[in-house]
Order: C-alpha cells, then structure tokens, then sequence
C-alpha cells in the first residue's frame, strides 16, 4: 500500500508538472494553425514516452522500448528545467504587475515577444542536456585519504575503491560500464565495495545486454562487496541477489565479514526494506555484537541515514551512496536538506563518513552541478 501511495503521489506531480509547463508554453504560440497542433501532439507524446516505455520493457522488451526509455529519460531532465524556466517568467510576471519594473513599451510587445522566449528557452534546455549528458559518461576519480586509529591486523593501509548508484540496465550500456570498470580496476583495489543500486529495477535489460559479464571484470586481492539498494527491493530483491551473487558480487543482507583477519565490513539492508517486503532490517547494534572493536569497523549502506547513530554503535567508517547528491541542479538543496551529508566527505563523532553522489544515473542519463565518480579510498590504519 504504500508503494501504490508513493508511486501515485509520483505520478500525479508528474502529471501536473507537465501540465503547467504545456498550459504556459501554448500560450506563446498562435492560436491556429498547424505549429499549434504539432506543439500539443509533440509535448504529450514526450511526456509520455518514459512511462510507456518502463512498463514496455516489463511485457516486450526491444529496440522500441529501448528507444521509448531513452526518450523519456531525456524528457525528464527537460522537464524538470522547462519547469524552472516557466516558473522563472510566471514569477517575473507577477513582479511586474505589482512593482511595474518592465517598461510601458516592452509591455505592449511581450505577445510578440514570446515565441521568441520559448525559442530560447528551448535552446537553453537543449544545451543543458547535452553538457549534462557528456558529464554523465565520463566519471572521474575522486581520492580520499582517511586515518583510522586502530590497528588492523597486518594491514597498515588498505586502497578501497567505492562505487554506488551504477543503476544498471537499458540505460547503462556495456560500453559505458566497461569503461567504468577499467577505471576501478587501474586503481589496483585492495577491495572494491558498491554502494547499493547496481541494478537499475527491472533485470530483464541487464540480462538481455549481459551486463553481468563486465560487472564480473571487477578485480580486487580481497573480493568485490556489496549490498542491496532501493531501486533492487523496486526490482525483486531475491532475483537482484541472486543476479549479483552469479556475476562476482558478495552481497552481504544484514550480515558481517571479518577481510583478511584485519577488519570488520557490515553490509546492512536497505533502509526502506520494510516498505517493500514487510520486513525491517536488523538493527545495528544486533549486527555489531558480531564484531570485535578492537579492529576497524566499516558498514556499507545505501541510504545515508542516521549516521549519528552508527558512530554512536562504534562503527569506524560508513560508507553511502543513493542521494546522487541530487543528481540535477538545484535538487541537491532538498537532498541536503534530507541528509545530515548529501555528498562527500565528514566525520561523526569518530566516525569517518563518505556518501558518494554515485557513477551512474537514475532517469535522465544527465549530471549537472555534480560529476559521477569513482571513489579511491586511501585508508591507513594504526594509532599515531
């Protein structure tokens, strides 16, 4: 039930937005003639081009799903800036019925002014798109260094690479993933650790590009780790497990490793697992009377929330993903407004603390105001 909620609440925004930035944009065109009709057929069949082809893919997956998703994914990032565009002029409007900032003259020619307005607005939103789109496939290495003051076996500094939010499927193509993992893997990992949503939902598009077989290129002395994300409960989480598990994922559900007689990992369940199985995940501290703190203590989970708590059950680093840290701008305002850290490094009480804005996409295969990345992280252990 409260799946059908929120993906309702989804839908009807999504309805409404686009209402408002078709309504506003008609407005600018003349009223007859064939450009007018052409506007309504072209915006409606944009709009709905990315729902039709997700639940396509569900029933008959192909090239024309593929180009539906691709369409659609495209549509929501344009719809998103199309709404800001419009909104920006509805509010100049409104200031200037009050204040009359606008000269008497201009006033007089703003019908004529605004084919001219939504022309630009148009190229406007076209070169966002395209900067964000090259933004998005082209990841860059993120170095952290990190000091945890505890001994850790033999070791005495460990290179982990952290990658979260890949989302793979049709929109993740395996040229672009093999990129990704030839970047991970010239990193020469100790352990390679992902964050949560490797896969993008639906495993049908990952199976048919067999996205698997580059996933199982990853290369680390210590094995591959992850964990279950939102979007592979959205999915079916015992076929994303299952999935991962065959393609050289170690997916750890709620469970705890000791690597290399060195250091404690807890891979812990989604945090909206509830909402999707019925089930709550295990708490922290049940998980972390499995350990010794005595030795370094990582946790790897999805959603960045409530650190403070796991700093305060003795965890050492914690590692996140999921906020995409927004994703497009200005959206990482409402995801800093939701997570104590929407992205990047901070530390906790003693606790050390990474949230990834992620290597892949969700939607639209667009970044802007952020770089996908691949996080190399420089861990040195030992009291100083």
């Amino acid at each position: 039930m409260a799946s059908i909620i929120f993906f309702s609440v989804v839908i009807l925004v999504y309805g409404l937005a686009n209402y408002y930035i078709f309504i506003r944009d008609l407005q600018a065109l003349p009223f007859e003639g064939l450009l007018r009709i052409g506007y309504i057929v072209v915006f409606w069949a944009l709009a709905l081009t990315f729902v039709a082809g997700r639940i396509l893919e569900r029933v008959w997956l192909g090239p024309f799903s593929d180009v539906l998703v691709w369409i659609g994914s495209f549509w929501l990032g344009a719809m998103l800036y199309f709404f800001l565009i419009t909104l920006l002029f509805d509010i100049l409007r409104l200031v200037n019925a009050v204040f009359h900032i606008l000269p008497p003259d201009l006033n007089g020619r703003l019908p004529l002014l605004r084919p001219w307005l939504l022309s630009g607005s148009i190229l406007v939103v076209f070169l966002l798109l395209t900067a964000g789109f090259i933004n998005a496939i082209n990841p860059h290495i993120k170095t952290v260094n990190i000091h945890i003051q505890k001994n850790a076996g033999g070791l005495t500094t460990l290179n982990a690479v952290l990658m979260s939010d890949l989302h793979l499927g049709t929109i993740m193509s395996n040229d672009r993933l093999e990129n990704i993992v030839r970047k991970a893997n010239d990193l020469n990992p100790d352990i390679i650790l992902l964050a949560g949503d490797i896969l993008d939902e639906d495993l049908a598009p990952v199976i048919r590009q067999n996205l698997g077989y580059s996933l199982k290129n990853l290369e680390a002395k210590l094995g591959v780790f992850g964990v279950m994300g939102n979007h592979e409960y959205i999915g079916g989480s015992e076929p994303a497990y299952r999935y991962l598990s065959g393609h050289g994922v170690l997916v750890l559900r709620d469970s705890v490793v000791k690597i290399a007689e060195s250091f404690y990992l807890i891979g812990r369940e989604d945090f909206q697992k509830r909402q999707f199985v019925g089930r709550d995940r295990k708490p922290l501290d049940s998980l972390m009377q499995s350990v010794n703190t005595d030795f370094p203590v990582f946790v790897l989970d999805h959603q960045p929330f409530h650190p403070d708590s796991a700093a305060r059950s003795g965890v050492d680093l914690m590692l996140s993903g999921h906020t995409h840290h927004g994703q497009l701008w200005p959206i990482n305002f409402i995801t800093r407004a939701i997570y104590v850290v929407s992205h990047g490094y901070s530390k906790i009480e003693n606790m050390h603390l990474f949230v990834s804005n992620g290597v892949g996409t969700w939607g639209p295969p667009i970044r802007i105001g952020n770089r996908p990345e691949i996080v190399q992280l420089k861990i040195k252990f030992g009291v100083e």
